[in-house]
C-alpha cells in the first residue's frame, strides 16, 4: 500500500569524520558521500556543529511566527512583482493542501530586503541570520567534499557558482489538513538549486524521495540537516550526482514546518559539466545553460522536469 512506504537507506554523513585530520577516516566518509550523492541524491548530516537545542530553537521560532495573527504576518506580504515575504500559493479549488511560506533572498547582499524580515517574534531576525551564516559555511565545506569525492580540486564546483552565490530561504508552514482527498502533495519536483540544505520538522514526518521509480520515506533525525543534490549540481557533475525528486505528505492532525536554503550559481554564470568529468567514455550529457531558474519555472508550471531540456 502507498501509505506503507519503506524508509530510505540510512544515508548519514558524519561531518566530523568528513573534516577529520585522519586521511583514512575522511576518505571513508568521502566514499559514503559519493555513494549517497550518486545513488540517492540526498543524505543527512550529523555532527555539523549545530546542536539539537539550537535547531529546535530555529524550528520553534518559525512556528511562533506562523501562528501569529494574520494581520501581523501580512505586514511582510509578498506582492505580485516581488516574491520576497510572507504568502501562500494555496488555491482551495485546485489544492494541494494549504501551506504558508516566508521567502527571503539571503545572498547576494544587494538582493536582501530587510523590510521583508519579520520583526516579531523579537529574536526571529537574529536567529534567521545566524542560521544563514552557519548553513553557508556548512554548504561550502560539503560542496568542497563532494568535489574531492570525485577526485576534483576542492573548489571545482564552488568555482562554477561564479562571483555571486545565490542563496535563498524558503520557510514553509503546513497546518493540519483533515481532507483525505489530498493524500499527498502534487508538488513532486527536484530542486532548481545546485544544493539545498533542509531543516525538517523534529516531530512530524512528511518528506518522501524517489529512487528507481519507487518512493521512500525520509526518516526524521532531529539533530541532522538534510542535503539535496539539485539540478544544477547534477549538470556540473555530468550526471554523476543525481538531483533527487521529492514530495511531501500532508499530516491530518499536526502542524509542520520546514526550512530550505537553496544555494545556486550566479544567475548569469553558464552552468555546464566540468571539463574534468567529460571524457571520451563519458561525453557531456548536458548543454551549457545560463539562468536555469527561467527554464525551471516554465517546466515546473507544466509539471515537467526542466533538466530534460538540457540533456544531450
Amino acid at each position: 500500500m502507498e501509505d506503507e512506504l519503506p524508509y530510505m537507506d540510512s544515508n548519514i554523513i558524519d561531518f566530523s569524520n568528513l573534516m577529520s585530520s585522519s586521511s583514512n577516516i575522511a576518505n571513508e566518509e568521502l566514499k559514503k558521500l559519493r555513494s549517497f550523492s550518486t545513488s540517492w541524491g540526498c543524505f543527512q548530516v550529523i555532527n555539523h556543529g549545530m546542536s539539537t537545542e539550537y535547531l529546535d530553537e530555529v524550528r520553534n521560532i518559525i512556528k511562533n511566527f506562523f501562528t501569529l495573527p494574520v494581520e501581523e504576518k501580512e505586514k511582510y506580504s509578498k506582492t505580485p512583482d516581488n516574491p520576497q515575504g510572507y504568502g501562500t500559493d494555496y488555491d482551495p479549488t485546485k489544492g494541494p493542501p494549504p501551506s504558508y511560506r516566508l521567502f527571503l533572498a539571503m545572498y547576494p547582499e544587494d538582493e536582501r530586503q530587510p523590510d521583508r524580515w519579520p520583526k516579531t517574534p523579537n529574536n526571529l531576525r537574529d536567529i534567521l541570520w545566524d542560521y544563514t551564516l552557519k548553513v553557508k559555511t556548512t554548504h561550502e565545506l560539503i560542496v568542497q567534499a563532494m568535489a574531492k569525492s570525485l577526485n576534483l580540486e576542492d573548489n571545482k564546483f564552488l568555482d562554477c557558482y561564479g562571483e555571486h552565490l545565490q542563496m535563498a530561504a524558503r520557510i514553509n508552514y503546513y497546518p493540519p489538513f483533515p481532507l483525505i482527498d489530498f493524500a499527498r502533495s502534487n508538488s513532486t519536483h527536484a530542486d532548481v538549486s545546485a544544493v539545498t540544505i533542509l531543516l525538517i520538522d523534529g516531530e512530524v514526518e512528511a518528506l518522501e524521495v524517489e529512487k528507481d521509480e519507487q518512493w521512500f520515506k525520509v526518516p526524521m533525525i532531529p539533530h541532522a540537516i538534510l542535503v539535496f543534490v539539485g539540478d544544477q549540481l547534477e549538470i556540473m557533475s555530468n550526471g554523476i550526482f543525481k538531483s533527487v525528486v521529492h514530495r511531501v505528505k500532508p499530516n491530518f492532525e499536526k502542524d509542520r514546518m520546514s526550512f530550505a536554503m537553496f544555494m545556486s550559481p550566479d544567475l548569469e554564470k553558464e552552468v555546464a559539466p566540468v571539463k574534468e568529468l567529460v571524457t571520451e567514455d563519458r561525453p557531456a550529457l548536458y548543454k551549457p545553460i545560463t539562468r536555469y531558474i527561467d527554464l525551471f519555472e516554465r517546466f515546473y508550471l507544466k509539471g515537467q522536469r526542466p533538466i530534460t531540456a538540457v540533456k544531450l
